[in-house]
């Protein structure tokens, strides 16, 4: 502990990064930042935008950033993204922030932050166009978890050729996302052609009777092929099932190399 207090008084390590390191958390006037929780879990803190300001959430990307290197903010919209980039270009001007338009994602790592790289690959699969947002936000947290990311977009049910002409390529990943509004039937169809998880991602597309997602959820959790399924538009949620499955693999990967 008196190495950290000496950083700190060194400044070498802001009050918030020894916070931290200390108690697992930094404490702001946002809130506060679950730094130990990529240790803890093997999933990354987020920072979700819904509900919070644009200070709020610039404030807390900061934090993000400088005690765990790496700030992902998901929900976030044009005026959040702009407070983001504005502040870290202030206070840390190293940083890379990347904007995920249609993802409604941003990412913004540390000059000195190393991405985890896994020996897995995560297929995020789409029904239609408009499956987009929750599948990126999928992607994007399976991709900062360390997978090779491998998009297949526009191949829902009414028209089967889109998805048997893609088999082969689903069949190489280890674990699949696929998104799916409406009635959600293509988890379940992809669910029976591949030996594959398969995450159903519902999505809060199509109108009437079980709209909003309702009936993409049912009839998901109904599927009689085998998959597991997340809540309406819970792109995060899945991204990181697939990211942790991403992670199993990746140990088995190294263990079997060290037998050898």
């Amino acid at each position: 502990m008196r190495d950290l207090l000496e950083a700190v008084a060194a400044g070498e390590v802001s009050p918030s990064e020894a916070e931290a390191r200390l108690a697992g958390y930094a404490t702001g006037d946002a809130g506060r930042f679950d730094a130990a929780r990529e240790t803890r879990r093997g999933v990354p803190e987020a920072i979700l935008g819904d509900g919070k300001t644009s200070e709020e959430a610039a404030a807390l990307a900061e934090t993000a950033v400088e005690t765990t290197g790496r700030a992902i903010l998901t929900r976030t919209d044009d005026d959040q993204r702009r407070a983001v980039r504005e502040q870290l270009a202030d206070d840390h001007p190293d940083a890379e922030v990347t904007v995920h338009d249609r993802a409604n994602v941003v990412v913004a790592h540390a000059a000195d932050f190393e991405p985890p790289d896994l020996a897995a690959t995560v297929g995020v699969v789409t029904a239609g166009t408009s499956d987009a947002v929750p599948a990126g936000e999928a992607a994007v947290l399976a991709e900062e978890m360390g997978a090779t990311v491998e998009r297949t977009d526009d191949v829902g049910v009414a028209a089967l050729t889109r998805i048997v002409d893609q088999l082969d390529r689903l069949r190489g990943a280890d674990v699949l996302v696929v998104a799916a509004g409406r009635e959600g039937a293509l988890p379940t169809v992809v669910a029976g052609l591949v030996n594959t998880p398969v995450i159903g991602l519902p999505v809060s597309t199509g109108y009437g009777y079980g709209g909003d997602g309702e009936a993409a959820l049912a009839g998901m959790l109904q599927s009689c092929s085998v998959l597991s399924v997340v809540n309406v538009d819970a792109g995060f949620v899945a991204g990181a099932q697939a990211g942790l499955v991403a992670r199993a693999i990746d140990a088995a990967v190294g263990d079997e190399s060290r037998l050898e």
